[in-house]
């Protein structure tokens, strides 16, 4: 699998993502700067991945949407490419136009960081096929603007076109508020944009890929991204 993390000011959670995708795929991956206009070759996968792009001023996301480097990005997706936006990379996929709705401040107001449990709603996806569906898995998150809305229309075709992918849940997979962090709505945690080539995802996969961190729930998103792209060679 040949990958692809965007790097602009103020991300911090790129090299996470890089150990993440070396350690899951056996290749380095690729680092790709803000300001470039182009991709690697024959890249198979562009990773946005967390931080704090540009300071997060404006709303999250708004300026790196606006980078040279996601007009190559918009194109690649546009040709069937796969993209993961994690954390902040999600916001920086919906200011880009490239899936519906937004993140806005968690509904208590306060920056969250812990582990939360995720309920798979599909495994029939490149990046869901390494779980099966129902399965609960447990990763951290780290963001203070993570409360997913979209106004009504868009969340009745969310839903109805099954691009929830993974909802907040308690450890038993209960959809349940008292386990929905951030107050997102419908729970929604990560979704799929009509192609199902772009996954934005809240929560932080990467984080938890390998034993000496605790739990290795998060291997699943990666494993099955590298089966796709293997079956599809």
């Amino acid at each position: 699998m040949k990958s692809a993390v965007l790097v602009f000011p103020g991300i911090n959670r790129e090299r996470d993502m890089a150990r993440a995708l070396r350690l899951m795929s056996a290749r380095e991956p690729k680092m790709v700067w803000h300001a470039d206009t182009a991709l690697p070759a024959e890249t198979d996968l562009v990773v946005i991945p967390g931080g704090f792009s540009y300071g997060d001023y404006l709303r999250c996301g708004a300026i790196a949407a606006r980078a040279p480097v996601m007009d190559a990005v918009r194109a690649f997706a546009q040709q069937g490419g796969l993209v993961l936006g994690v954390c902040n990379g999600f916001q920086i996929l919906c200011e880009a136009g490239l899936l519906p709705g937004a993140l806005m401040r968690n509904a208590q107001l306060r920056f969250i960081c812990r582990d939360v449990f995720l309920r798979v709603e599909r495994s029939d996806t490149p990046f869901t096929r390494g779980y099966n569906a129902g399965q609960v898995i447990r990763v951290p998150v780290a963001h203070g603007e993570g409360n997913y809305i979209a106004d009504g229309e868009t969340i009745a075709r969310l839903e109805g076109e099954g691009r929830v992918i993974f909802r907040y849940s308690s450890p038993d997979g209960m959809i349940d508020p008292n386990w929905n962090h951030n107050g997102a709505m419908n729970a929604i945690a990560g979704i799929l944009n009509e192609r199902g080539n772009v996954l934005g995802l809240m929560p932080h996969p990467e984080n938890h890929v390998e034993a000496s961190m605790g739990c290795t729930d998060g291997r699943g998103l990666f494993a099955g991204l590298v089966e796709h792209l293997q079956a599809a060679a």
